[in-house]
């Protein structure tokens, strides 16, 4: 690596992925820089920390044997996205590398992965609806376009043949160009050998940035980043509706965690850094509309619940910050049902703004609601039925119960079918009228 005026060989101390340099000038937040790896090869890295003269760089790639004698090269300039419309329908790590086999493309231009924030004022209001393919979503909390709307699961539990199932059956209601930005975290051979499965039996229609769990944690934080920003693109630059599907956000959020140890900052709550809403933020909210532009960034992200605790940090500030939850039931899945989802804690805020007429159907709103009513009474009656019996029921108490046990095995789970939105309401009307609970 030939030395210029932004090379320094002031390495100070290695820790694991993280290098120390001093008497560094002229270095900005985020800046790229290169560095002379053992074997001739060159790492990347990027500037994460700024005290005076001393630099902190965290290096995307293995460190070990890297010497204090390293040349460290600053490029002068942030970490940008490759961007074209060309990126659809292909496959990367976190780092934006190709991962299909095929040549690399031409970029139309490059953009920063941070992005650039949407003026509150020219935010568009969300509206109109997406389809998932899934009952408990389309007809009872419909995602609409523009939308953050995030998925709360719990370990052992089927996020993942979830998100495999929205990934593939999602679209836009009425056609339209629809594209999905797949960014997979932390993941295992096994879960990711299923989402290629997936990816490869896709024509078109999707982005994929995937990170498995051997690779640099530094990838976990960009992949993200880069996801984003290829969604900003397609949506803002060339029209299109981009559905953000991020799994798992659990997995983002602990190398964010590993990181701040790394860079000795004090904790927060569980040991997360004290910036964790702000940085989940900073993400979320690049999801939207602007006036005047036809694309949109809806974002559907998947968030483990550590211990099935919904109180942990991650889920809490994600639901301070999204737009309602869409939340599965490990006693349904027992019971053998998928997806899983507990339809009352379960909550989409924007509802209202994607159906009705001229967009679901005139019956849409009526129609969930009574759902939900007497859902939600034959759910009570389960507890009553414990303390009583059957036999100490009413006859209406009765039907309800029923009720409530069909419109898990009927409604909630439908396996592997993909059912349109007028399907998924038109199975809830006939549950109401087979037992006379259409008014």
């Amino acid at each position: 690596m030939r030395l210029s005026e932004h090379a320094y060989r002031s390495v100070t101390a290695i820790r694991g992925p993280l290098v120390f340099l001093d008497r560094v000038r002229r270095v900005r937040f985020g800046e790229v820089v290169r560095i002379a790896a053992p074997d001739g090869g060159t790492l990347e890295g990027e500037v994460i920390k700024i005290d005076n003269d001393t630099v902190l760089v965290q290096v995307m790639g293995e460190t070990r044997g890297l010497g204090t004698d390293a040349a460290v090269v600053f490029s002068d300039a942030v970490k940008r996205a490759p961007l074209s419309p060309a990126v659809v329908g292909r496959i990367f790590n976190g780092s934006f590398v190709p991962l299909d086999g095929e040549p690399p493309f031409i970029p139309e231009r490059w953009g920063p992965i941070s992005g650039a924030p949407i003026n509150p004022v020219a935010r568009a209001r969300p509206q109109d609806f997406i389809e998932t393919g899934f009952s408990t979503i389309d007809a009872l909390n419909t995602l609409v376009r523009g939308q953050k709307l995030p998925i709360f699961s719990c370990a052992g539990l089927p996020a993942r043949e979830m998100a495999a199932g929205i990934l593939k059956n999602a679209r836009l209601a009425g056609g339209g160009r629809f594209v999905v930005v797949f960014v997979a975290l932390g993941l295992t051979h096994h879960e990711y050998a299923a989402y290629l499965d997936v990816l490869s039996g896709m024509q078109g229609g999707f982005t994929a940035f995937i990170n498995r769990a051997g690779e640099p944690v530094i990838e976990r934080l960009l992949a993200p980043r880069f996801g984003l920003a290829v969604a900003e693109y397609l949506a803002f630059r060339h029209g299109m509706d981009v559905l953000v599907l991020i799994t798992d956000m659990v997995n983002y959020c602990d190398a964010l965690r590993e990181v701040s140890t790394a860079r000795e900052e004090l904790p927060g709550r569980r040991g997360y850094p004290g910036y964790l809403y702000s940085d989940l933020s900073s993400l979320y909210e690049r999801a939207g509309r602007i006036r005047g532009l036809p694309g949109s960034v809806t974002m559907l992200p998947v968030v483990t619940m550590p211990e099935d605790d919904i109180t942990h940090p991650v889920p809490d500030l994600t639901g301070y910050i999204t737009e309602g939850q869409i939340v599965l039931s490990r006693e349904l899945h027992q019971q053998g049902i998928f997806p899983p989802v507990d339809v009352l804690p379960s909550l989409s805020r924007l509802m209202q703004q994607g159906i009705g007429a001229g967009r679901t159907r005139e019956d849409h709103r009526a129609l969930a609601n009574r759902l939900y009513r007497h859902y939600a009474r034959g759910r009570d009656l389960r507890r009553l039925e414990a303390i009583v019996g059957r036999d100490g029921l009413g006859e209406r108490d009765r039907r309800m119960l029923d009720f409530a046990d069909a419109f898990e095995r009927e409604l909630v789970h439908q396996g592997d079918e993909r059912r349109s939105v007028a399907e998924s309401l038109d199975r809830g009307s006939a549950l109401l009228e087979r037992f006379s609970l259409t008014e």
